[in-house]
């Protein structure tokens, strides 16, 4: 490797203050993950978007191609490895990843998403008046930021709301670096269970939803394995309510924090433009591992041997000053778009982004309308962030909803 790595995850450092030194290092780094495991770090959005730009070719999201893997240097104990591992979405490329892409994709179509859009207006209004109920001191983050988006995707699977809970818990568990490689296997292992439970249940009793979709195209034998049917539900699952939890949670600190951008939102409802800046600003997916090299790759001038893996550091990305000038780091819904990396690029651009995207401008509208004096009731950097280097955001929102000022205006007199 090019130099000494640097350490990533560095402890008590926040990891978008790492990646913003990483990038000051160059456009690709070596870094040691914990149990000394090396890897590549893709730091700045030309990179990054180069990198992307050889999916399929010069790079592979398949760990096949990640020698350290297979050769005995990594220990099969290593906690990423659940995460890494598998027959879905994130592991395949070409045509198996055409394959199941199309398959997934139906439950993602521009029209089925936005058929959402009344379920997920009804969902959001009945959180808040559960949060409205609670009053002052509220914490967002349990009471909003994160069943909202849990309950928008088990709608979307058919998982009756008593069984939800577990999954949010296996879900920190498969991400948090502080997990024990046990106990991510036994996550995984238990998410898996009830995956393949569902799988049966909705056999026996199909809905309209996209569990007994996957389960209609395996019955059909249109080329869906019964692996690829459980590993596909789990990481659609994963991915498809934690990053829009990630998201909320930045939005509604950034809002809170930058008035004259809320104001701005709020009048011109431009909820649209607050979710854009957010997901540039703050991505939800901070880091993405891996991608691999299949053969000897140049990015950004740095030559990779072939079998080593990648980091994608979207966080380093977005604020990247080369790409966005140098309030790169500022939050600013009136920027000129010139889009983001939030999402990924190529062939594995998310497939669920048009739903993100959907839930955000409906949850942050409804809030911010509802409870227009809503301020946070402790100081922005007493915010604690979630440990996990792969996703990003807010712990713990607590918050005061000013309805007590609101009702004192109403109070009060007209002048005369």
């Amino acid at each position: 490797m090019l130099g000494s790595p640097s350490q990533f995850p560095v402890p008590g450092e926040p990891v978008p203050r790492t990646l913003a030194r990483l990038r000051e290092i160059g456009p690709v780094v070596p870094l040691e993950f914990p149990g000394d495991v090396k890897v590549w770090a893709v730091t700045n959005y030309a990179a990054l978007a180069e990198m992307l730009g050889h999916d399929n070719e010069l790079v592979s999201m398949n760990p096949k191609h990640w020698v350290a893997l297979h050769d005995g240097t990594i220990p099969p104990d290593w906690p990423l490895r659940a995460l890494i591992e598998g027959d879905h979405l994130q592991v395949l490329d070409g045509a198996d990843h055409r394959r199941l892409r199309s398959l997934i994709g139906r439950a993602f179509t521009a029209a089925r998403v936005e058929a959402l859009a009344p379920r997920i207006e009804e969902m959001t209004a009945e959180l808040l008046d559960d949060v409205v109920a609670t009053g002052d001191g509220v914490d967002l983050a349990s009471a909003f930021t994160e069943p909202l988006p849990m309950s928008v995707i088990c709608e979307l699977y058919g998982i009756p709301e008593p069984e939800r809970s577990p999954l949010r818990t296996w879900t920190n568990t498969l991400i948090t670096p502080t997990s024990t490689g046990e106990q991510t296997q036994a996550a995984q292992g238990e998410m898996f269970g009830y995956l393949t439970e569902l799988v049966e249940r909705k056999r026996r009793d199909p809905g309209e939803d996209l569990t007994t979709g996957l389960v209609r195209a395996h019955d059909e034998g249109d080329r869906l394995s019964s692996t690829e049917l459980v590993t596909n539900l789990f990481l659609i699952l994963m991915a498809g309510h934690e990053t829009t939890v990630r998201m909320l949670g930045h939005a509604i600190v950034s809002l809170c924090t930058h008035p004259e951008q809320r104001a701005l939102a709020v009048s011109g409802d431009l909820w649209p433009q607050v979710v854009e800046e957010t997901l540039r600003n703050h991505p939800s997916v901070i880091t993405a591992p891996f991608r691999y090299t299949v053969t000897d790759v140049t990015l950004a001038g740095v030559r990779v041997p072939a079998g080593e893996a990648l980091l994608s550091c979207y966080g380093g990305a977005g604020t990247d000053t080369d790409q966005y000038g140098e309030t790169a780091d500022r939050f600013d819904i009136t920027r000129e778009q010139k889009g983001h990396l939030s999402f990924g690029h190529g062939p594995h651009f998310c497939i669920g982004a048009s739903l993100a995207r959907l839930e955000g401008r409906i949850a942050l509208s409804a809030l911010f309308t509802r409870l227009p004096r809503l301020r946070l009731a402790i100081d922005a950097d007493r915010i604690p962030y979630s440990p996990s280097f792969i996703t990003y955001g807010p712990l713990s929102l607590p918050v005061n909803l000013g309805l007590a000022e609101e009702r004192t205006e109403e109070r009060s007199p007209a002048p005369v």
